[in-house]
């Protein structure tokens, strides 16, 4: 297990990638003003919901670091994935809301190289070498990234998030028959879904998303209300909610119906 990320080795043409589920503040814990505030924007249980994904033969890999500390779903050089929109950076100032995240100066040139050799070049470096494994067994691969959010966000969207948010960078980072096949999923539950709403796919969807290299990345942002008894206002006594398998029990087997369509198509 690296300081970086946990690894789990499978056989399938499929790898669920976790870059936000970390929660460890390391040796940055002390500049933050609250570490309650510097986790709070973690893709909470989401790993714990894809836990399925083993027994489909997938290939996992989950951050242990938190995204207050480096965000490993963004461009390594500091340029913004959605130019113009309110968003957070490689090493995040503030948090989704817009709250400050350090006591005193935010991280200069020379602090953020130093997390992303410590911990982003890592897990992109072995996200790679898995890519590059499943390649020679199968031929073709899916990369699928997993992620979560609060239904509500002012400050990023409008409204309540739809249920399901797949992106594919406006096409770009998959072949169009994966992403109407998890998109006919999604509309069949019932459920809102969106295919490259405010969420086309962030970092790694967009660079390791090369169809014509027969690697196909696609993202899924989940509504949180889907898994956890949301609170309206998230506060340090409510925040983060436990599981709720309750909940999960409905959202489960679609997303289990979702990875075996993405199977399907990497074995095509």
């Amino acid at each position: 297990m690296s300081p970086s990320f946990t690894l789990r080795r499978g056989e399938a043409p499929l790898i669920v990638a976790f870059p936000h589920v970390g929660t460890h503040l390391v040796d940055v814990a002390p500049l933050f003003r609250s570490e309650w505030l510097a986790r709070r924007d973690a893709d909470w249980w989401v790993d714990d919901l894809y836990a399925f994904a083993r027994d489909l033969g997938a290939t996992t890999i989950a951050a242990r670091v938190s995204r207050s500390v480096i965000d490993l779903n963004r461009d390594p050089s500091g340029a913004s994935l959605y130019p113009g929109q309110a968003t957070t950076e490689l090493c995040p100032t503030t948090t989704f809301d817009g709250a400050p995240l350090y006591k005193d100066d935010r991280p200069d040139p020379a602090e953020i190289a130093r997390r992303r050799a410590l911990w982003f070049d890592p897990y992109h470096a072995a996200l790679a070498q898995e890519i590059e494994r499943l390649r020679k067994l199968h031929g073709k691969v899916v990369v699928y990234d997993a992620h979560s959010i609060r239904s509500h966000m002012p400050r990023l969207f409008d409204g309540e998030l739809p249920q399901f948010n797949v992106g594919t960078n406006l096409g770009q980072t998959c072949d169009p028959a994966l992403s109407a096949a998890v998109i006919d999923i999604c509309a069949g539950s019932g459920l809102g879904h969106v295919l490259d709403g405010r969420f086309r796919g962030g970092w790694t969807t967009r660079h390791y998303g090369r169809p014509a290299s027969d690697v196909h990345a696609i993202q899924m942002e989940l509504a949180i209300r889907g898994y956890m008894d949301e609170p309206e206002e998230p506060d340090e006594t409510n925040w983060p909610p436990p599981f709720s398998a309750t909940r999960a029990a409905a959202l489960t087997p679609i997303l289990q119906d979702v990875l075996k369509a993405a199977l399907a198509f990497a074995r095509t």
